[in-house]
């Protein structure tokens, strides 16, 4: 039995997972490292972190005004030297890489003074980059002393946890999302400010980095399932723990600031979740069960000797009584067939070729969704 030394603080309103459970919807109070080892390997779906940046800042930064920009000079974000950094970065990755499911994957945010140093140490660890994403912000704090360009972007790395990873990527939902769009890499959201901004009692910025939720919203729905287990080792005021509660995700978060682990604390307590109806994604069709082209035949759905047409009704095929269609010389499966008759490499046959109902041509991938009706899928 572990001893009670062994477990985690926590910062929570609700039962302490037993010795042993893995500690969801909680957030563990100390220091990142320490608390990523207590956790049990291949745990966790997907990481989300957003570490010291270590911005190396020299001096006060005013504004034309002479009043003082609040920047960030906490503690926590200063290091003696890139090596140090180097160090730390590559203690917490490890940790992180080795509680990631087989299919994990993760998220790491930061800025020109540090996401260049990170993705060496991703790529060297073992981690397979996915994208980088350019969070754009449509309201970036100026440049007040006009020797540079304005600091306008941030980066994000997604990688999942090796080569032979099978990431959550539920690209049909953000494509719907998009006006059947594909997303793309660039991302548009303004910075956290408003009402979204957490204060202290002072009426301050309780926390110098908070990142708007709308970021974390996009992240957790294209790169997470329901019921997903997310962690966040620098969860701060807990914008990845108040998303993933609202879309139905399970959490872990790992905070070494009391205050802030309070207020995230406070905040998560305050989110609703959606229904379960509403955050779930369309399902990506790489998902779906797999239904070849002769079973369409053996259901009986389409008959040998049947024509198919390609969408223009300008070429005609014979489907063949092993699932194969036959077009003149050329005899081939129904993708292979495709990709010859339009003198290309590859084709979706699926898509390609239709058959004609009622004097109307429909593609022949709605025989598949009645195939899998008829087979219980």
């Amino acid at each position: 039995m572990a001893s009670k030394r062994a477990l985690p603080r926590v910062v929570s309103s609700s039962i302490v997972a037993p010795p042993g459970a893995l500690p969801v919807d909680q957030i563990l109070l100390g220091d990142c490292v320490r608390e990523l080892k207590k956790l049990p390997s291949g745990s966790v779906d997907l990481v989300f972190a957003d570490p010291p940046y270590n911005l190396q800042l020299d001096g006060t930064l005013l504004r034309p005004n002479n009043s003082v920009v609040a920047g960030v000079d906490d503690a926590w974000d200063k290091f003696s030297s890139f090596a140090e950094y180097d160090r730390f970065s590559q203690a917490w990755l490890s940790e992180c890489r080795r509680v990631l499911k087989p299919d994990g994957a993760i998220w790491v945010i930061g800025s020109y003074h540090n996401i260049f140093r990170l993705g060496v140490t991703i790529q060297d660890l073992g981690f397979w980059m996915q994208n980088d994403v350019i969070w754009r912000k449509v309201n970036p704090m100026p440049n007040f002393r006009g020797k540079r360009f304005t600091n306008a972007h941030e980066t994000l790395i997604w990688a999942t946890r090796d080569a032979k990873s099978r990431a959550t990527f539920n690209y049909d939902g953000l494509k719907a999302g998009n006006d059947d769009i594909q997303q793309r890499s660039d991302w548009l959201f303004p910075i956290c400010s408003g009402a979204e901004r957490l204060k202290d009692d002072g009426g301050r910025k309780a926390h110098p980095t908070q990142k708007p939720e709308a970021l974390l919203h996009r992240i957790l729905l294209s790169t997470s399932n329901r019921g997903d287990i997310v962690l966040d080792p620098f969860f701060g005021t807990g914008t990845t723990g108040a998303v993933a509660k609202r879309l139905g995700r399970r959490f872990i978060g790992i905070e070494r600031d009391s205050d802030y682990a309070k207020a995230a604390r406070e905040r998560i307590d305050r989110v609703c979740v959606l229904a379960a109806d509403a955050v779930e994604t369309i399902a990506s069709k790489r998902a779906e069960p797999r239904v070849p082209f002769g079973t369409i035949l053996e259901l009986g759905i389409l008959e040998a000797g049947s024509a198919l047409y390609d969408p223009r009704r300008e070429i005609r095929a014979v489907v063949r009584a092993d699932g194969s269609l036959a077009h003149g010389a050329n005899k081939a499966s129904i993708h292979r067939l495709g990709a010859i008759v339009q003198g290309k490499s590859a084709c979706n046959g699926w898509t390609f070729w239709h058959y004609e109902l009622e004097g109307k041509l429909l593609p022949i991938d709605a025989l598949r969704d009645q195939a899998k009706r008829q087979l219980g899928l």
